[in-house]
Order: structure tokens, then C-alpha cells, then sequence
């Protein structure tokens, strides 16, 4: 209690703490050098102490009214640099930022930038912290400048290029986003393959939704050429059926769902949105109309072997008024496999209620409710989405480590 007593202290009063501290070792360092006989006059010595000592009670000054910044300068002016100190200012610095007092850092920052008897290195660094500061502040665009004046001394820094990689892609400049992400690459040792492809489907979703398609098919092109995402595979399904060709939009269809079933209700989700957007949406829902209507008469037996697509396809016959059929369809799913999820089975019980077969209903809400035990807690990779009951380290879909996630089912 007492420790934490005077943490809390100390937090409050910082800089006066801070000050308390060099009084001290303003007062070491002088009787130090007074004892060791380093070669000053003793007029000369006394004239630096006695400058660091006005500095030093200027700061104090300050503090007592009121105005910390002048008082940080101040002490940052009352000692010498030199590594020691350096490490201080920097730590001292750090902690203001991770406190969330910006302000105190950035003040710090910029005091020992404008200093002239600090060398290359300490500027450099001083610079990223105090690009640091803004970013973490949110003055993004003072953050992003100061950024890049690190780099205009040394290009290879590659925290520097990956924060405005971070940035970039934040705000969704995709163009800055892609330029810093290229350099990231030439100077990093991790692949940025995906993440460069990401970038170009976000670039060519922009001249998609602005019915630029010619535009739209040369950024997709240059992102598989990075990398496969199914990101750009859900756009380049878009481009098909905005340009009106649907046999390859059947052809891709297939190929994403096989590669991921997971997918299934999301893809759809997404086709469904608007079309590209200038004046060209009748044509686009007509296609995706054509295209879901070939999805629920599909008869393929590897793609109807995944649960995720029979759920995808049940959501949208109901979606179609085709309730009937969805039944039909569920419950000779459920017929031919033992193993079924919960979902699958609410969505049974929910078509036999609309249906107003009440019966298959409760037999169906009474298996649940008996099995309520063994399904209490379900294991999940955050990753994938595979779902065990027994508990797993390395998921056996995805192959990730560590991913498990635990949910309550009721």
C-alpha cells in the first residue's frame, strides 16, 4: 500500500521528481570535477556551474507556473550531453509518450533536435521519436512529414517505412500505401508479397466502383501476380459479371468455393452489394442473378460435400421463397451425415416451423437440448473457423499455432 502510495506520487509530480534529480547531479558533477582536478580554472568552472545553475532555477521557475515545455527545455539545456544523458532524455521521452502526455514528448524531442552539439546519429533518432510522438497523438500529417525527413538521411530504416505503411493503408491512400510497401520489401527480410496484392485489389475495387474496368482488370492482374488473395478473386468475380461473362464468372465461382468453403455465405454477401456504379447496375444484377441461379442447382459432389456452402445454399433458396426445396435439401444433408452443426440444425428446425411441421421441430430442439451437456463449451481457430470439442494446439485445418478460441454454446 505504502509502495503504491508513493508510485502514485511520483506519477503526479514527475517533473518535479525529475528536477529533484538533476539538482542532485548538478551538484555531483561539480565537486567531482572540483575533487578530481580536471584541468579548468577554478574561475571557469564556477562560471559554467553558476550558468547551469541560472538555467537550472529558470526551469524551476517555469515549473511553479505553470509552463512545463519551457521548463523541459530548460533542463534539457542545464546538463551536458553525452551518452548517459542521452539515454535519459530519450527514456524520459518515451515515458511521456506511453503516458499519453504527447505534448511533454514531443517538447523533448524537438529540444534536443534544435541542439547543435549533438551528432548525425542523435538527430536521426530524436526525429523518429518525435515522428513517434505525432503518430502516436494522431497528428498523422505531421507524423508522415517528419517520417519521411528520416528517410531523406537513411532510407533503410525499416520501422520508419513500415509505420507509413501503416499509415497509408489506414487512411486508404492506396497509391502511397503500395509505393511504401514496394520499398518495404527491398529493404526487409519479410515477404510483403500478400500484403502488396491486398493493397492492388483495394486500388483496383476504387476504378471498379468508378466503372473504370479497363483500369479495374490491370490493377487485379498485377495483384494475382503477387499474390491469389480471395479478395481479389470476390472482385475479379464482380468484373466478370459487370462485363457480362458468365461463363467465366461460373468457372471462378467454383474454383474459389473448392479452394474456400468457409467463404460460401460471405462471397455472396458481397456480390450482392452494389454493382459498379454508373448506371451499369441492371446489367450487373441481372448476371448475379444468372450466377445464383447456377449455384443452387449446382450438382458437385466435392463442393457439396462442405457444410458451409449446403448452409450458403439453404440461406438463399429462403431468400428465393423456395422453402420447400431448402428443407428438402437440408434434411437429406442431415440424413447422410451424423456430424452436424449447430447451425445447421437451428436452420432445420426453423424451415420445419415455417413449413409447420411441428413435429419434426421438437424432435429436433429435443436432440439439441438432450446433447446440451457435451456442446456447453466449443473450441474454435480464430483463423480458420474449424470447431472441435476437443482442445487443440496446432489447428488441423489451417495448420496455425496457437489459434484456439473458446465459446459458449446455448
Amino acid at each position: 500500500m505504502i509502495l503504491f502510495q508513493i508510485w502514485s506520487w511520483l506519477n503526479s509530480h514527475l517533473l518535479m521528481a525529475i528536477a529533484f534529480g538533476i539538482t542532485l547531479f548538478l551538484i555531483y558533477h561539480y565537486f567531482v570535477e572540483k575533487d578530481q582536478g580536471i584541468k579548468l580554472s577554478r574561475k571557469y568552472r564556477n562560471s559554467v556551474f553558476e550558468t547551469q545553475s541560472k538555467i537550472f532555477l529558470n526551469a524551476t521557475q517555469y515549473l511553479i507556473s505553470g509552463n512545463k515545455d519551457l521548463a523541459i527545455r530548460e533542463f534539457l539545456n542545464a546538463v551536458d550531453l553525452n551518452n548517459e544523458t542521452l539515454d535519459t532524455y530519450f527514456a524520459l521521452g518515451g515515458l511521456f509518450r506511453s503516458n499519453g502526455e504527447i505534448e511533454k514528448a514531443i517538447s523533448i524531442h524537438r529540444s534536443l533536435i534544435g541542439r547543435e552539439d549533438i551528432s548525425e546519429s542523435v538527430r536521426v533518432k530524436s526525429l523518429k521519436e518525435l515522428a513517434l510522438d505525432f503518430d502516436k497523438g494522431g497528428f498523422l500529417d505531421k507524423a508522415i512529414e517528419t517520417y519521411k525527413d528520416v528517410l531523406k538521411v537513411n532510407r533503410d530504416q525499416i520501422e520508419v517505412i513500415a509505420s507509413l505503411c501503416r499509415i497509408y493503408e489506414d487512411l486508404g491512400d492506396w497509391d502511397q500505401a503500395y509505393r511504401y510497401r514496394i520499398m518495404l520489401s527491398k529493404v526487409g527480410l519479410k515477404n510483403q508479397a500478400e500484403t502488396i496484392s491486398h493493397i492492388l485489389v483495394q486500388k483496383a475495387k476504387g476504378h471498379f466502383d468508378t466503372h473504370n474496368l479497363s483500369a479495374c482488370s490491370e490493377e487485379l492482374a498485377e495483384a494475382f501476380r503477387f499474390f491469389p488473395s480471395v479478395s481479389g478473386k470476390i472482385l475479379q468475380l464482380k468484373l466478370y459479371l459487370a462485363l457480362g461473362d458468365i461463363d467465366q464468372s461460373k468457372g471462378l465461382l467454383i474454383e474459389v468455393l473448392k479452394e474456400h468453403p468457409m467463404y460460401a455465405s460471405f462471397l455472396f454477401e458481397s456480390l450482392a452489394e452494389q454493382g459498379s456504379g454508373n448506371g451499369d447496375d441492371e446489367i450487373y444484377r441481372t448476371n448475379f442473378e444468372k450466377l445464383r441461379e447456377f449455384f443452387l442447382f449446382i450438382d458437385d459432389r466435392e463442393l457439396l460435400s462442405f457444410p458451409s456452402v449446403i448452409l450458403t445454399r439453404i440461406r438463399l433458396l429462403k431468400e428465393a421463397k423456395k422453402v420447400g426445396q431448402a428443407f428438402e435439401i437440408l434434411r437429406e444433408w442431415m440424413g447422410k451425415n451424423t456430424e452436424n452443426s449447430e447451425a445447421l440444425k437451428i436452420e432445420y428446425i426453423k424451415l420445419a416451423i415455417a413449413l409447420g411441421k411441428k413435429d419434426e421441430a421438437l424432435k429436433e430442439t429435443s436432440s439439441i437440448l438432450e446433447n446440451f451437456h457435451k456442446t456447453l463449451t466449443k473450441h474454435f481457430c480464430q483463423q480458420c473457423g474449424y470447431n472441435s470439442d476437443n482442445i487443440f494446439w496446432r489447428c488441423p485445418q489451417c495448420h496455425d499455432w496457437e489459434t484456439i478460441q473458446f465459446t459458449w454454446k446455448v
